[in-house]
């Protein structure tokens, strides 16, 4: 056999021989303060609806949100994200932005029930109207589409309320141009410029997403989402434009969805903006995939788990939306 270059001299597996050496020279460390778990908050009380594509996860009440949020504090965790199923959809998704909304009440008993918990909000319509889309349908291109345009006001209303109930940040996920600059505007001239955005500036079109719309009950009624949301087999420089429009708007942090497939796109996006907080979320569709080959038998859902989200952390992303973060937390502690 031919010599390698350096060798016996250089031996990487010095470096991996004792696990405390292992330990002391990673990159890449997890911890439970980087990680957000997203929670959905339905009316009733004493009520968990499990969704049974999620198994674990469930819709909760407004007082269960409230204990949820304890156990994050607890676990030190770095936030929540909160999604509402109102008792009522209309066409404009009014319940999003009412003062009472059930968003609205689940920020206020989160906040109440956890009072240093970092609690942020999905800026969206999607759960709140009746056609399942993510802002006001009309016909104004010649066949039933979402009204960007339109849309924007009520995006600004609908961030404002939560900015208004308690919200400690914002994040606008429909994918509507010019949305970042009109919550911006609203939070800023309803006094909150204090409240930071966090955009998720590029958001593909994913099949990744389907427990997440029975967990949402947001499966559109006509069509898809394809004409907002980004075609997964797009030029990487678009989502890298998608991020540059939502800074140059006041995004004042950027996330990539879903995480797993698109850790091409992470990367690039730290690359490009280095000294931008990223986030990406690992959506319900990854978390389904290893939760049921798991139940099976067929993989140790524990080190798939944190191999995965090593994986997201390594490519770029300081902050990490998961369904895994409570089980996390606890595996890291």
């Amino acid at each position: 056999m031919a010599p390698r270059p350096g060798f016996p001299t250089t031996r990487l597996r010095r470096l991996r021989y004792h696990p405390a050496v292992r330990r002391l020279v990673r990159e890449t460390r997890l911890s439970a303060e980087s990680l957000i778990l997203p929670l959905f908050a339905r009316p009733g009380k004493g009520v968990r609806q499990p969704i049974a594509s999620m198994p674990g996860h469930a819709q909760l009440s407004v007082d269960l949100i409230a204990e949820e949020a304890k156990v994050a504090a607890k676990l030190g965790l770095g936030g929540v994200i909160l999604f509402g199923i109102p008792a009522e959809k209309d066409a404009a998704g009014r319940d999003s932005y009412s003062p009472v909304g059930i968003v609205q009440q689940a920020i206020k008993a989160a906040k109440d029930a956890a009072p240093d918990l970092l609690v942020i909000t999905d800026v969206c319509f999607c759960e709140y109207t009746d056609h399942g889309h993510c802002g006001v349908v009309d016909e104004h291109t010649g066949r039933p589409d979402v009204n960007n345009d339109k849309t924007l006001e009520l995006l600004g209303r609908q961030a404002l309320s939560h900015a208004q109930s308690g919200a400690n940040m914002v994040a606008p996920s429909g994918m509507m141009d010019g949305m970042v600059g009109a919550i911006r505007a609203a939070l800023d001239g309803g006094d909150f410029e204090h409240v930071p955005i966090m955009s998720y500036a590029v958001k593909y079109a994913s099949a990744f997403y389907g427990p997440f719309r029975e967990a949402a009950e947001s499966t559109p009624k006509f069509g898809d989402r394809r004409a907002y949301q980004m075609d997964p087999a797009a030029a990487a420089g678009q989502a890298l434009r998608e991020v540059e429009l939502d800074l140059t708007e006041g995004a004042d942090i950027v996330m990539v969805k879903p995480a797993l497939a698109y850790l091409d796109i992470i990367r690039r996006v730290a690359e490009r903006h280095p000294g931008v907080p990223l986030a990406a979320y690992n959506v319900s569709g990854e978390y389904a995939m290893v939760r049921a080959a798991a139940e099976r038998g067929w993989i140790d859902e524990r080190a798939v788990v944190l191999e995965s989200l090593t994986a997201i952390t390594r490519a770029g992303a300081q902050i990490v939306l998961t369904y895994w973060a409570k089980e996390v937390a606890q595996w890291l502690g």
